[in-house]
């Protein structure tokens, strides 16, 4: 096999393997819509699906019938569309383990930088997708990001006027959540019910997640797309020696679009503050009120740009899907 990647490592050829696999394709996309995928066969040498099915021996479709959710699946026919959800999208990070000269955000990715994939799904291919399925699409949608490039992006904001609003950063990503938040409540008042909340930095998400991520939400109060752990996980008090294995069968990869009722959300930002809470994410917020937070299973595909090598596997996937150009104006 032969693969033209240029300035690609070892460890990036793996992870590209690895965020492929056929088996990080989950039941919930199956669940909705498998059409809304567009893994379109690609003539790219990098990694094609014939190629995957010889290296797992097995073939997508087949996967995603093995893993199918039946939660996910059961929460379909009652689900109408996104009257009622708002999205924030936080674009506010500086993201130094990039080692580039601007936040990561705003790196290239094929033919747009990274923010604009997001942008694109939820201003352009979430709405088109609801029109031809008859859902209600998205009201609005907040961006939180850093003053300073606001004026890059009023462009865009002047086409999705009444659909695209700026909210400002906060000191944490707690502080952003609950800026962009406001903006949302601003914007939508009651008639908004449930945040989904988006990191930029994940430019991969499909469709079909957040089908099945914003319908668990609605039957359960929250929900987060995640995977379970495919690694080892070890336990360290001082970051030389092993304290113990945790068991890799109750550990999940968290991912986002992360949805939680608003109304809960607010008492979780109340309590945090009243007892000083350290939480990590939004549902951990959820978790703390004792409230239950489902888990949506989602795609391996669904990676975080981080570190360069990201960037490398990200492009790959788009190769493989046949992703076409991103073009917000």
């Amino acid at each position: 096999m032969v693969f033209y990647l240029r300035g690609v490592t070892m460890v990036s050829l793996i992870k590209v393997v690895t965020a492929l696999l056929p088996l990080a394709v989950l039941q919930s996309t199956e669940a909705f819509s498998p059409s809304t995928q567009s893994h379109a066969s690609s003539t790219s040498p990098i990694l094609t699906s014939s190629r995957l099915q010889h290296i797992t021996g097995t073939s997508q479709s087949a996967s995603k019938s093995s893993l199918r959710n039946s939660s996910s699946q059961s929460n379909e026919d009652a689900f109408t569309g996104f009257a009622n959800v708002g999205f924030l999208i936080l674009a506010g990070g500086t993201g130094s383990r990039m080692k580039a000269n601007m936040p990561k955000q705003f790196l290239q990715l094929r033919s747009a930088p990274v923010l604009h994939y997001s942008l694109d799904l939820f201003l352009e291919k979430l709405p088109s997708y609801c029109k031809q399925h008859n859902l209600s699409p998205p009201a609005h949608v907040v961006l939180v990001l850093d003053p300073k490039y606001q004026p890059e992006y009023q462009h865009i904001l002047d086409k999705y006027k009444h659909k695209l609003a700026f909210a400002n950063p906060g000191a944490e990503r707690q502080g952003s959540v609950e800026n962009g938040l406001n903006k949302l409540i601003q914007l939508a008042g009651p008639s908004c019910e449930f945040i989904a909340v988006h990191d930029s930095a994940r430019p991969l998400v499909t469709i079909p997640e957040i089908l099945a991520v914003v319908s668990d939400a609605l039957a359960h109060g929250a929900a987060v797309l995640g995977v379970p752990c495919k690694a080892t996980i070890k336990e360290t008090d001082d970051g030389v020696f092993v304290k113990r294995t945790i068991p890799r069968s109750r550990l999940w990869e968290v991912h986002t679009p992360q949805v939680v009722k608003i109304e809960a959300l607010l008492r979780g930002f109340e309590k945090v503050a009243r007892e000083s809470l350290e939480v990590t994410d939004d549902v951990s917020i959820i978790e703390a009120l004792g409230e239950p937070v489902k888990l949506t299973r989602g795609e391996y595909t669904n990676l975080k740009i981080t570190t360069p090598e990201d960037m490398d596997v990200a492009e790959a996937i788009l190769v493989e899907r046949g992703q076409g150009d991103i073009r917000l104006l």
